[in-house]
Formats: C-alpha cells, structure tokens, sequence
C-alpha cells in the first residue's frame, strides 16, 4: 500500500551501509553536537550546519519560529551518510540555507530506534520502497512527516534531484501557505496511523497452524538463489532470521539450500578471513564485495547460524568460521569492564576499504612466492583489484577484497594450510595499519543478542572463555543500564553515561540474552532476572488490548507509537517476545506466558501470510509455539555442567535445558536427582523418559530421541 501524505516531493532510494569517519574538527568551530555522547552525532559536530541532537530544544525553536525540521537519521558506520556529510554537511551554501530556513537535528537511529522506525515507516509507506540510511525527513513543526528521502547529492546527479533544490523548493511551498500545508499533513498522519494500526492488528479468531509454516517455507526456498545462496539476486545481506527459520526444518532439500548459502557466505568477501567476522553486506550476487563495516548483531546472529551449521553437518570449516567471529568480537569489540561494543567502521583515514583490502603489490612484499601465486589463483587477487569505492572521487585503486574464489570446502588440507599462513601474515601486517574506527556505545539490546551467542558457543565449541564474556557482558550491562529500584532498563551506555530512553528490545533481547545465560549455566539466578524483565516488558511496552510489543514507551517525541513490523538486520521485538514467552511458559508452567505469545502471533498472522520473506523470526516463534518442545530437566548439581555439555553436542532446535530449582513449574521441581548426582530427565508435557545420571547414558538417550522424531 503506498499513502501519499502532505507535500511528498522527490522521494529517492539511495541505500548505503558503511561508515562516516570522524571529523577532528582542526581550526573549525563546532557546532552544539560536540556535546553529545552519540559517535555518530560528534562525527558532524564540525559541519557549518547548526545542528541540534533531537530535543525539546529543537522542537520549542521550529513551533516558536514557525519553520520546518530537517531529521537527518543515521549512524556512525553508515556509508552513505558519511557520503552525504561530506558532499552537502559540510557544504557552506547548503549550511547557510538549512540555518537561515530551517531547524536541523542529527539522530543516531541506534540510539532511538522507536523515533527511527517512526519516519523510516512513514518513508515507506509514502514510496514503496525499502528505505535506508541516510534518512533525511522534512517534518512540520509538531514533528508530523511532510517529504523527505534517503541519500541525495548536494546538486542533480544521476537522475536524483540535488539536496539544496530540494531544500529550496520544500521551504517555498511552505513558505507560501503554511497553514494549507500543515493540514495535508495532519490529514496524512491520520492515514498513516490507520494504516500501521491495520498492518499489526489483532485477530482474535485467527487459526495458529503448521500450514502457514509450510507455506512460508515453500515461498521462502523458491525466493532462494538457487546458484549463490541467499535471497534474490542483487546485492546480498545476511538475513539470518530467515536462514535459520529453513534451517530448522526437517526437509533435507530446505537444509541444502540453507548451507549452500552458509558455504558461500563464508567463502566470500562479506567475511573477513584475516580477523575474522562478517561485513555488513555485499553489493554483488557472489558474496564478494562488501561494504566492510562489521556490526555487533550481525556477528552474534551469524555465530548462531555457524554453529547450527556446524552441529548440521559436522563441516570443520563452520567450526573455524564461529570460532573466527567469537574470537574478533572478544578480541576488538569488548569494553575492559565487559560490555560490547556496537560497530566497527568501514573506512580508516577517510577511504573504505583501506583497512581492509590488500594490493597485490602489497601481497608480493608480504608473502612467500607459492603464496603470492595461491592469492591469485585461490583468493581473488588481481593486478587491477576487485574493490572500487564508487562513491570516492578520489578512490584507492588496485584494491582486492580477498575471498575463496576457489570453495574453501574443495581445497587440499595442504591447500586450506597454506590459506591459514597467509592469513595469519597477513593479519600481522594489518595490525600496524590504521586501525578502523569503533563506535564504543554499549546497548543492552544488541549486548543480549551477542550474550546468548557466547552462551551457546562456550557449550558448543566447548570454550569457557566464552561463557566468562557472556557472563561479564550481562553483568556490565545490568550495573550500569538497569535501575533496581524501579525495575527500569535503559537503553544505551556511553564513556559513564546512560541515557534515559527505554526500547522494547533492550529488554527482549537482553531477556533473551539472559534466559540463553540460564541455559547455559542453569543457575536460577538467571532464569529469576529473565523473568523479572518479562514482566518489565509488559508493563511499559506490551500492548495488551491487541497483542504485540510498541517499539517504544509512550513519550511526547513519538507522533506515532508503532510497533516493529518486519524481521529485517535484527528480529522486532514482538518476535523475540514470541519465543521468549512461550520458552518461559514452558520453563515454569505459567499459562499466562503463553497467551502473551500467543496473542502475539496472532496480532502478526496477516503479515506473516503476506510477506513471509520479512517474518522469518516471527516464523520460528510460530512454528516453536505450535510444537510440543521437549524439555531436558537436569536435576542436581554434581556433574551438572558434563550433562549439559553433552547436551549442547546433541543439535535440536527446539529442545529446552532447564534446571530443576528455582521458578521452574510444579512438575519440574518434583524431579529429583538419583544417586546425588545430576540426573537428566528427558520429557515433553508431563511425561518424561526414564531417567539417566551418566553422561554416555544422556549421549545415547538424545540419539534416540533424534532418531525418533525424523
């Protein structure tokens, strides 16, 4: 559905995830943003632009002069936002207009992303299109969405109008009839509440079944590139919310085509081999050319998948490649207190890439012969490169991006030896260069998201440095983003500063974070904090007449309180809530953990029937929801962590471990050890296997189990 709302002129996609390099600011006077704690904001506290952080401040200046707000959102490791900084925010024509016209505020959508969804959202429905970052917005002075776009060049390029004729033409129409303007706008608002109220809405008589799982999975495999893996044929993200939910069929040919894509993904440019991680992701088909910003979510999602994938098929190269993405983010993205960090840029000394990408003159300095020859014959590397940065007019030349151009899977173990020597030189030699920029925020939203993957490493690959990251990242963030006293979580922590926002998916996927640490360790401690901010969620963000969880708390800054509508680099919150819930429920008996999920679901059935290839964590919620989940009880402490260590090598998605103390059910408490020693109960409901104390004995009852329900 595309509304049209207000005055919608020259609306254009211009997509880009990369990185705007910090400005030092030398000689320059900065302007207010240099007191923001927002990397992304400080990156434009030297732009001529009079830039304010969103803010009362802002809003009582546009109401009070009657002028329109230019929103400019994006974030610190996005490409073409530093793109546009360069060509029109630090352009003085440009500076002067939007200062003598205009309001202007700087976001980090990072650090709101309720007030981002709100005009991201409105983008989208006014277009069509998927949107992106930048996001520039023209807003009314009550912060109602009047036009805007993503990326524009400071005059008409290629087809896209330029940003000061924009500007320019925007403020005369206002200028001549504001009043006239303003209820277009008012009159479009109320379009657009109507039409996200629509969009996740409940269904109270709506039928919870299998067969809108199966649908979703036909649809999703045949969307599938069946040469190159992934979805579509252009460029190529990592959509893991999608990848696991085929994974975690039980169709062989659905499983294929899912590690196909986890081969490819590995072998190309979107993963680093020398460090280690995975770049955003790629402009092309082939998984070569990345944009080489590397962000926290991504790596923990993707060290989920290789760890499925891995348990799938036993295939040593998805071990190294979940190691390889557990062993960066500890070693470059952790704060000395615990706590992660959000992103990595994709550019050092102003060119993206530069840290990245090697020449093959480079590579003829630095390596052996046979492996200057194996570069080029295996790795991807030619004289001219395979890496242009398009958006530079002053581009690097001769840069390589380095991937398996040869699969990694078909090379000789002499073959994969030799790619680790070059690896390894060559990651010495990236060391001494300059390092590529950190956005060091800390948010418990995507610190939850990397806990629960660390958790689930340190089981898998059986490394306790893992488990002690995960257990120190939660502990971080529950001292210095949760308030005790009043049970509230906050959202973002900064150099001894938090703010004062609370997101929805702070708590979920810090709840989810949380409950993974509890199955990992099965100390009640955890499973009580998980619960405790379950209950949290609702209070602030569960909307309990239709189901679904509001993004946001309700706060005068948000024109519309929305709800995540589709599961895009990270999962909506009611997504994770979904299979939170109804985990909970299973854990401790409660019913009403389950109609919260439940009534979830249904709240979200039309768009997972419509647009399945956006739903793919919502998807697994559902089909977790209408399975019957067998649940590991281990009951007793001595041997406990040898039961669960053998647990995590037997691969069932939809199995839960669980201890046998604390807030579990009625049931599960009634389950004792035998012989003092930990004692695994295998059951689903209230029926249960007979009981094993040994860890062989737990090996050979998850075989059987596995057999039985192929």
């Amino acid at each position: 559905m595309r509304l049209i709302v207000g005055l919608h002129l020259f609306l254009f996609l211009g997509i880009g995830l990369g990185v705007a390099e910090r400005v030092s600011g030398e000689g320059l006077k900065p302007n207010r943003l240099i007191h923001e704690k927002s990397p992304y904001l400080q990156q434009h506290a030297y732009n001529p632009v009079d830039w304010y952080a969103w803010g009362n401040e802002a809003f009582e200046k546009a109401k009070k002069e009657k002028k329109l707000i230019l929103l400019s959102v994006g974030y610190s490791t996005c490409h073409w936002c530093h793109v546009m900084e360069r060509e029109s925010f630090q352009n003085q024509e440009i500076a002067d207009f939007l200062n003598q016209h205009y309001v202007s505020v700087k976001l980090d959508r990072e650090e709101r992303p309720d007030v981002d969804q709100v005009y991201m959202s409105a983008f989208q429905a006014m277009t069509g299109q998927n949107g992106g970052w930048p996001l520039n917005m023209i807003l009314t002075p009550d912060l109602k969405p009047l036009t805007g776009g993503t990326y524009f060049p400071p005059v008409e390029r290629n087809g896209l109008p330029g940003f000061g004729s924009i500007l320019r033409k925007v403020y005369g129409v206002w200028n001549e009839s504001p009043e006239e303007i303003a209820k277009q706008v008012s009159d479009g608002h109320s379009q657009l509440q109507t039409f996200f109220d629509q969009a996740v809405e409940s269904k109270e008589n709506g039928k919870l079944n299998s067969k809108l799982v199966d649908q979703a999975t036909k649809e999703l495999i045949d969307k599938m590139d069946p040469t190159w893996g992934g979805l579509g044929e252009g460029e190529k993200f990592p959509q893991v919310g999608i990848f696991r939910f085929l994974l975690h069929s039980r169709d062989p040919k659905v499983i294929e085509a899912v590690i196909k894509t986890c081969y490819h993904m590995a072998n190309g440019g979107i993963h680093d081999h020398v460090s280690g991680g995975f770049h955003r992701y790629t402009v092309d088909r082939q998984w070569v050319v990345p944009h080489f910003e590397k962000m926290l979510y991504d790596q923990a999602q993707l060290l989920e998948l290789y760890l499925d994938a891995w348990q799938i098929t036993n295939d040593e190269f998805f071990r190294e490649v979940a190691t390889g993405i557990a062993d960066y983010v500890l070693r470059e993205m952790v704060h000395p207190e615990g706590g992660f960090y959000c992103a990595q840029d994709a550019q050092s000394e102003g060119k993206e890439g530069k840290f990245a990408c090697w020449t093959l003159s480079e590579l003829e300095t630095y390596l052996d012969p046979e492996e200057v020859q194996f570069s080029q014959e295996v790795l991807g590397v030619t004289r001219e490169g395979n890496f242009l940065d398009h958006s530079d007019p002053d581009a690097l030349k001769n840069q390589n991006v380095l991937f398996y151009q040869k699969p990694r899977q078909t090379l000789t173990l002499s073959e994969v030896k030799l790619a680790k020597s070059i690896f390894t030189k060559l990651s010495i030699h990236r060391s001494k260069r300059v390092q590529a920029a950190t956005d060091d925020k800390i948010l418990a939203s995507w610190n939850g998201l990397m806990i629960g993957a660390l958790a689930k490493a340190s089981l898998v690959l059986g490394q306790e440095k893992y488990l002690r990251a995960a257990k120190k990242a939660h502990a971080f963030v529950k001292a210095q983003l949760w308030d005790e006293s009043d049970g509230k979580l906050f959202h973002r922590w900064r150099e001894g500063e938090r703010d004062s926002s609370l997101q929805a998916g702070s708590y979920l996927m810090y709840l989810s974070g949380t409950r993974k640490l509890y199955e990992a360790t099965l100390e009640e401690a955890y499973l009580e904090f998980a619960l405790r901010l379950a209950e949290a969620s609702l209070e602030v963000f569960y909307d309990r007449e239709s189901g679904g969880f509001f993004q946001g708390e309700q706060r005068d800054d948000l024109v519309l309180r929305l709800k995540g509508q589709f599961d895009g680099a990270i999962p909506t919150e009611s997504s994770v809530a979904v299979r939170e819930f109804a985990i909970l429920a299973e854990i401790t008996g409660r019913s009403d953990l389950r109609e919260i999920a439940e009534k979830t679901l249904k709240s979200y059935l039309g768009l997972m029937e419509s647009a399945p290839s956006g739903m793919g964590e919502m998807l697994s919620g559902l089909r977790f929801f209408l399975a019957k989940p067998p649940r590991l009880v281990i009951a007793g402490k001595d041997g406990r962590r040898a039961m669960n260590d053998v647990a995590a090598q037997s691969f069932d998605p939809q199995r839960i471990v669980m201890g046998n103390e604390g807030l579990v059910s009625e049931f599960t408490a009634g389950l004792k050890p035998i012989d003092a020693k930990a004692t695994a109960y295998y059951c689903v409901g209230q029926s249960c296997q007979l009981p094993v104390n040994a860890p062989e004995k737990l090996k050979a009852l998850l075989k059987k189990m596995s057999e039985e329900s192929r």
